[in-house]
C-alpha cells in the first residue's frame, strides 16, 4: 500500500533520527539505509523541502532533523512523499454514487483512516526507542571486542 519511496524516506529519517546532532551525508546514509544513493538524494530533497530535514553542502555536510525525532510522526514522512487522503468522494466520479461511497470505497477509506490514525500516533523517537532486538531500518556496525592475548579479562 506504501511505495518504495515512503519507504526509502522512512528509512532514511528513522537513520537521521539516531543521531540528531550529527550531520549525516548522503552517501554514508545510502549506504546504511541500502537506498541507492542517487534516489536516496532526490527522497532527501523531497524531505527538505517539506520542512522535516535541514541540509548543509560541502566538506562536513549533510542532513538533520529539523525538529526533535518525537515531533515528526511517521504520518508527515508519509504525506511528504505519497498524501495519505481519506476518501470522500467516489473516485470514478460517478453520478449515481452521490454522496456515498461504494462498498469497494468505502472498505479502502476504513483502511487509509487506520493508517493515518496509526502512523500519526507514532514518532520516529518512538520507532527508535522500542525495544527491539533489530535496529530500526538502519544498519548498525557490529561491537568489536578485542582480546590481547595473556590477558586476563574482567
Amino acid at each position: 500500500m506504501l511505495s518504495q519511496t515512503v519507504e526509502y524516506a522512512l528509512r532514511a529519517m528513522v537513520c537521521l533520527a539516531q543521531a540528531p546532532d550529527a550531520l549525516t551525508p548522503t552517501p554514508a546514509l545510502a549506504s546504511k539505509t541500502k537506498v541507492p544513493p542517487n534516489y536516496l538524494a532526490k527522497v532527501l530533497q523531497v524531505l527538505a523541502q517539506a520542512e522535516l530535514i535541514q541540509g548543509r553542502r560541502g566538506v562536513g555536510g549533510g542532513y538533520k532533523l529539523s525538529r526533535p525525532a518525537d515531533e515528526i510522526s511517521m504520518l508527515d514522512v508519509v504525506n511528504a512523499i505519497d498524501r495519505l487522503s481519506p476518501i470522500t468522494t467516489c473516485p470514478l466520479e460517478i453520478a449515481e454514487h452521490g454522496g456515498s461511497l461504494c462498498s469497494l470505497h468505502r472498505r479502502l477509506d476504513e483502511a487509509v483512516r487506520m493508517l493515518i490514525e496509526r502512523f500519526e500516533g507514532v514518532s520516529l523517537a518512538d520507532l527508535i526507542s522500542e525495544a527491539n532486538p533489530s535496529a530500526p531500518l538502519c544498519e548498525s556496525r557490529p561491537t568489536v571486542s578485542i582480546r590481547v592475548s595473556g590477558s586476563n579479562p574482567s
